[in-house]
């Protein structure tokens, strides 16, 4: 049913309006982003006419099966890891790549998107927790890819996005924001820090975040 997307959506936005109240200022842009992996696109759409403008993919392949069915009306922005070989498929469908970790994939996705005539908004992503199963550059390397990547002519670089340890969200949130506020002081075209998912977005929405890409939350739990 669609209701409980719309009843799940109320309860999300109310509870982002109390955190921005209390933490943001008024007119901070703060975007809900709904996590589409397995959903399929009827529901998806379904949030769209719930206000959603915003789509989040995590896997090349799903993503290339549903998006000639989603709803014009949102864009869409690529969160999950992403192999360099995959680039193509996706280079001239979405706004954004939230996943760029390392300068071999900055520089396939410039390549691409010269290919393309188009430059490509990317976020670098960070693996803050420096946890061995996730992707993501340490924060320690974080300026020097930063530094590279920003040579290319058909990339640009919006900002930062991270997914933290389980149990350690708020303390990890934190450390992002100071990461975060520092390079924006040397790069302050950097406006977008894309950071809380389901169980701990109103924590992100404390420490700054500004997309908050929200699956389960939306949706209700993956079969």
């Amino acid at each position: 049913m669609d209701a409980d997307i719309s009843e799940n959506l109320k309860r999300i936005r109310f509870e982002i309006g109390e955190a921005k109240a209390k933490y943001r200022k008024p007119d901070d842009d703060l975007r809900i982003m709904a996590v589409t992996k397995t959903v399929p696109f009827e529901r998806v759409n379904a949030a769209v006419g719930q206000g959603i403008t915003l789509l989040g993919e995590n896997r090349v392949q799903e993503y290339l099966e549903k998006k000639d069915f989603y709803s014009k009306e949102a864009e869409v922005h690529f969160i999950g890891s992403l192999q360099t070989n995959k680039v193509k498929y996706i280079i001239d469908s979405v706004s954004m790549i939230h996943s760029v970790d390392s300068i071999k994939l900055a520089a396939e996705v410039d390549r691409l998107a010269a290919k393309k005539e188009r430059c490509m908004d990317i976020l670098i992503e960070v693996n803050i927790g420096g946890e061995e199963s996730k992707s993501g550059v340490s924060p320690d390397r974080l300026y020097e890819l930063i530094s590279e990547a920003s040579e290319f002519e058909n990339i640009k670089i919006k900002g930062l996005m991270t997914i933290p340890p389980i149990g350690r969200s708020e303390s990890s949130f934190e450390q992002m924001q100071r990461l975060f506020e520092d390079i924006r002081t040397k790069r302050p075209e950097m406006n977008i820090l894309s950071m809380g998912m389901s169980s701990d977005y109103v924590a992100a929405v404390k420490y700054g975040s500004n997309i908050v890409r929200i699956g389960t939350g939306i949706f209700g739990s993956r079969k």
